[in-house]
């Protein structure tokens, strides 16, 4: 399941998403229409409330429209039981979040296994899979550390790690500098801006800072549950808009 469609097929197809909470009072998805190609870096952004959160519940599957129609790596969420949108999350995509949600008594070693535990991985290739990542995103000489003695930048490093154990092809990443400094955040962008361009996974990255947002192939302004900006934008090449790391 974690296979995408060919090149030319969008890794993200979303048509006329509805969704809204509190008995309709609440409308956070309004006719929402998007495509993201396969491979592109795409930044979702707008003002608190726009849907920005509730769009990436629906391409987890961890929420379902009201309405509308929703295709993600080739495969129509909507039609999904819990067991196959467990699977899917599991396979297809990979979640980074503004806080880690690292597991505090496991090592970053141990961290970065945990996605890849009952996927059928031996136990020594799910250590060498671990090993590998923690060296991609700089971090193998903390291996065997505790996120408690971790900063803040080195755990959202381990998170990374740990949302591409499972070599997703699209990796997701909501607001993930919104808890450090600067200079860490800016770090931290740069290994993902890497990240995607060596292995050519879609990147959706939703963000409020603007800087972040420019590096972006193609910028997705949301507003009122709706997008209203960058629906049809131009994708070009990532090194005419991030520069080389």
């Amino acid at each position: 399941m974690n296979d995408c469609p060919p090149d030319n097929h969008p890794a993200i197809v979303a048509s006329g998403l509805m969704k809204s909470y509190e008995h309709g009072r609440i409308v956070a998805l309004n006719g929402l229409d998007l495509q993201v190609a396969r491979g592109e870096f795409v930044a979702i952004c707008g003002p608190s409330g726009c849907g920005k959160s509730t769009l990436l519940n629906m391409i987890t599957a961890i929420d379902r429209p009201d309405a509308g129609e929703l295709s993600v790596c080739g495969q129509a969420l909507e039609g999904m039981d819990a067991n196959q949108a467990d699977r899917f999350r599991a396979t297809a995509v990979g979640l980074v979040f503004q806080l880690h949600n690292l597991l505090p008594n496991l090592t970053a070693l141990e961290n970065v296994q945990v996605p890849m535990l009952g996927n059928g991985r031996a136990g020594r290739e799910r250590v060498n899979r671990a090993w590998s990542l923690l060296h991609q995103v700089g971090l193998e000489n903390r291996a065997k550390s505790l996120p408690t003695t971790l900063s803040g930048g080195e755990r959202q490093r381990v998170a990374i790690a740990r949302a591409l154990a499972n070599e997703p092809k699209l990796l997701l990443a909501d607001e993930p500098t919104g808890a450090l400094d600067s200079e860490s955040g800016k770090q931290l962008f740069d290994l993902l801006c890497k990240l995607q361009r060596e292995s050519g996974m879609t990147l959706l990255v939703v963000t409020h800072d603007p800087a972040i947002a420019s590096r972006a192939q193609r910028i997705v302004h949301l507003l009122d549950g709706r997008v209203v900006d960058g629906q049809d934008g131009v994708t070009t090449d990532p090194r005419d808009s991030r520069g080389e790391d």
